[in-house]
Formats: C-alpha cells, structure tokens, sequence
C-alpha cells in the first residue's frame, strides 16, 4: 500500500479577483499626488527666488569686505609711508603733533556737522 500524499495545490480565489479600488483609495493617491507636485513647485520656487539671490548677496558682501580690508590695508601702508617723509622733514614728535591735530580738528568737526543735522 502506497499512499499517495500528492495534492493538487489548490489556486488562491482571491489572486483571480480584480484588484479593486475604492474612492477612498483614489480621493489618497490624487492627494499625493497634488502633494508631490506642490513639494517640486515649491523646490523650485525656493530654488529660484530664495536661494539663488542669497547665494549672490553672500558673494557680493564677501567680495566688498574683501575689498575694503584691502583698502584698510593699503591706507595703512601709505599712511605709514606719509608718516616717515613727514617725520623725515620736520622731525618725528612735530610730525606726531601735526598728525594728532589734524585727526583731533577733523573729528570735532564731523561731530558738529552731525549735531547740527541730528537738531533739525
């Protein structure tokens, strides 16, 4: 006597079904895929409008402190140069003196222009 174990594999019913959707199911997938859309118009628009101008701000805030350190820089040079002729000529302490003065007399001035348009 030999058995026979051996069965038919019986066939899922529910893989010959259509898969079918619901609204429900449709109303979610249009909503993802409005979402989806709005996230990439909103990348873009971001991308555009936002990043790429603050991109350029940064560069050209760079580029002009870059510049003006090295006016600052070159300023410092020849007023160090101006110094040494000037000391040469008239001697380094009246050179001080001078140099002193002037910043002083300068400097009192700017601040009585600046009052006068801070009054009115």
């Amino acid at each position: 006597m030999v058995e026979n174990d051996q069965t038919e594999p019986a066939a899922p019913e529910d893989a010959k079904a259509p898969e079918e959707r619901t609204v429900i199911d449709a109303a979610a997938d249009l909503l993802q895929v409005v979402v989806d859309f709005l996230r990439q118009e909103v990348d873009r628009i971001m991308r555009t409008k936002i990043v790429v101008p603050l991109q350029r701000l940064g560069f050209t805030l760079f580029a002009a402190s870059a510049a003006a350190s090295l006016m600052a820089l070159g300023i410092g040079f020849i007023s160090v140069g101006s110094f040494m002729h000037l000391g040469q000529w008239i001697g380094y302490a009246n050179a001080l003196l001078l140099v002193g003065g002037i910043l002083a007399i300068g400097s009192a001035i700017f601040l009585a222009i600046k009052m006068r348009l801070m009054q009115k």
